[in-house]
């Protein structure tokens, strides 16, 4: 047994959700993440057999759900005439968690401002309270995705929520591509709360302002991004090709105690199965 376990995003592969948690599993995953806001994933759908049918399905394969993906889009929590509705829906995916026997539940939160006083910092740091709370009680993690801030930032802003029920979900591609923040540097400093990692990589081709960034990401998606102007700053490469340093990433993430999941993450490419399969391999000959 390696230093971590792996997984796949089982949506990278781009087919029914249980068709691509069968590839997770011949690609030679340990688990997978699956995003739990739409179609027959989501807690609006599954009623209480169906998410033990689930549940079953992927124990008989002999993966484990190692987290959800509940981004709702959008601005994350930063406007607080959205929050109540997001904050409630948010909720209910931390309930299916629960009953799918998944850990985590990982969503992008919005820009967190380097300014305490910037009005934002404190509509969505109640936001985050509330939700870290609720998943604490309900014995999950509700981790932040890294990406528009530095990790400076974000750990201030996690310390300032108090909530034990907070976490991260450290993608270390998010930050050499928008923010150019040292990942490694990031897992020193965010160690007291991952709880769960992508395996990404990526390039920053130009400095760019992550605010702009995730406006892009917040107002047409990723399409837009990878089609649009910003498409001129970063780029996703497939695992070992970009600039994540991964041995001293993956020592570092050791050195602070972690062991959970990387969590392989393809959004872009022709060939997601072809890039997965060689990271899946990638990663298998480090840990």
């Amino acid at each position: 047994m390696g230093r971590f376990k792996i997984g796949v995003m089982s949506d990278s592969f781009r087919l029914a959700p249980r068709d691509g948690i069968r590839k997770a599993k011949e690609v030679g995953a340990d688990g997978i993440q699956i995003y739990a806001v739409a179609g027959e994933i989501c807690p609006e759908v599954m009623d209480r057999s169906t998410r033990a049918d689930f549940r079953r399905f992927c124990a008989d394969l002999g993966l484990q759900i190692a987290a959800l993906c509940g981004d709702l889009g959008g601005h994350g929590f930063e406007r607080v005439d959205e929050n109540p509705a997001k904050v409630e829906r948010s909720k209910r995916i931390v309930d299916l968690a629960v009953d799918l026997g998944a850990p985590v539940v990982t969503t992008h939160i919005g820009v967190v401002p380097a300014d305490q006083a910037h009005p934002r910092y404190a509509i969505m740091q109640a936001a985050c309270h509330e939700l870290g709370e609720y998943a604490r009680h309900a014995g999950v993690a509700f981790a932040i995705e890294t990406g528009p801030e530095t990790a400076a930032v974000l750990k201030m802003f996690l310390d300032d929520v108090g909530s034990k029920g907070i976490g991260v979900n450290l993608d270390p591609a998010n930050f050499v591509m928008v923010t150019g923040q040292d990942p490694v540097a990031a897992v020193h400093i965010l160690k007291d709360y991952i709880v769960h990692t992508h395996a990404k990589d990526g390039v920053q081709l130009q400095p760019c302002d992550p605010e702009r960034v995730y406006e892009a990401f917040a107002e047409g998606g990723i399409a837009g991004l990878t089609m649009g102007d910003i498409a001129r700053l970063f780029r996703e490469v497939p695992l070992g090709q970009g600039s994540v340093p991964w041995e001293a990433y993956l020592d570092a993430l050791s050195a602070v105690g972690y062991s959970g999941f990387l969590t392989i993450e393809r959004e872009v490419g022709e060939n997601p199965e072809q890039d997965i399969r060689q990271a899946v391999q990638f990663l298998r000959a480090r840990i």
